[in-house]
């Protein structure tokens, strides 16, 4: 198996889904499970997990079960609504059981390019905050779209970086929940999963 160097995500938490089929390819069929990771205060993230029928025997029982799995973070658009929707999951590469003590993981390593102008804003407790779109290649021509928050003076400095800039990103996966909201008035409980940046390293800078 070639090493995926520019797209790197390692966790360790608690299966809270059972896996549930969602496509096929090649006879090949792939699995949603759901990864349940604790930060230090105790809040937790609920990392979703693509998985092939491969790493796992699908008769096993794994809610409660606590895994160490490495892969990626990958996006694909779903379209719904008459329009595209972004969807993340970590495509898993290697998933093994943890029977011993252990300790929560999260930890996301990605290497790619500003392919949006940064959103610079504030929290009502004026708290800095940017919010970047990142491309990220991937092999045969295709790219995954993450999308990044950046906190500080980070925030201030990613801000004025220009469509292009190369960038190697550390930080986690968190989960946030919103409302959506649609015309008819109706409302529905949604989640988005972005990388909550804490290293920004620049590779290239624009001439």
């Amino acid at each position: 198996m070639n090493e995926i160097t520019n797209n790197k995500v390692k966790l360790t938490g608690t299966v809270v889904s059972e896996p549930e089929f969602i496509y096929e390819v090649y006879g090949e069929q792939f699995f949603n499970l759901f990864l349940e990771v604790k930060r230090i205060s105790g809040v937790a993230d609920i990392v979703p997990l693509t998985i092939s029928e491969r790493l796992f025997n699908l008769e096993d029982k794994f809610t409660g079960t606590v895994v160490r799995v490495s892969g990626q973070f990958r996006s694909f658009n779903k379209h719904e609504e008459n329009k595209n929707r972004l969807v993340l999951s970590v495509f898993v590469r290697e998933i093994e059981r943890v029977v011993n003590d252990y300790d929560e993981e999260n930890e996301i390593e990605i290497d790619g390019f500003v392919c949006k102008d940064p959103v610079y804003r504030k929290t009502p407790l004026g708290r800095e905050i940017a919010d970047i779109l990142f491309a990220v290649n991937r092999s045969y021509g295709k790219s995954d779209y993450i999308p990044c928050i950046v906190w500080g003076r980070n925030a201030v400095y990613t801000s004025g970086l220009p469509v292009g800039t190369h960038l190697k990103l550390t930080g986690r996966i968190q989960s946030r929940g919103y409302v959506k909201m649609y015309e008819d008035g109706t409302e529905e409980q949604r989640t988005a999963y972005e990388v909550s940046v804490s290293k920004i390293n620049v590779l290239e800078e624009e001439n």
